[in-house]
């Protein structure tokens, strides 16, 4: 029962990324920088910046893996550059950069995601 909760949980939010399928203290970890979000209201708003405000983008899912408490998402973050990201004013060129999150989930919610993003793909594409 607890492995198709679980299931169940990571589909609709890798679907949705509706933060009602975060804990309440949730952490997202920038593998890349280390940097910490902590909690549903600010990972909301750091996704929301992600996917609609630096970038008009979507996660294209390659591939997943979900167990009892573990869930792996592989993905393609693509988009187009609308707004300033890490500095570098919209430049308006689309973006396909691999993606990679591990997930433990925790009562049925997500509790602490690890993202490994290629900046460095990412930046070389804004750049040229």
């Amino acid at each position: 029962m607890k492995t198709l909760e679980n299931k169940q949980t990571v589909l609709k939010y890798f679907e949705t990324h509706d933060t009602k399928y975060l804990s309440e203290d949730t952490v997202f970890i920038n593998m890349n920088t280390n940097e910490l979000t902590i909690g549903r209201e600010a990972v909301g708003n750091m996704l929301n910046y992600m996917y609609h405000v630096a970038f008009e983008a979507h996660a294209e899912i390659t591939n997943t893996i979900i167990c009892d408490d573990k869930a792996v998402l592989e993905a393609n973050f693509k988009g187009k550059h609308i707004g300033e990201f890490a500095g570098i004013p919209a430049t308006h060129k689309d973006v396909n950069v691999p993606l990679c999150v591990t997930y433990d989930i925790e009562d049925g919610f997500i509790k602490v995601a690890r993202v490994y993003m290629l900046s460095s793909v990412l930046e070389q594409q804004l750049a040229s």
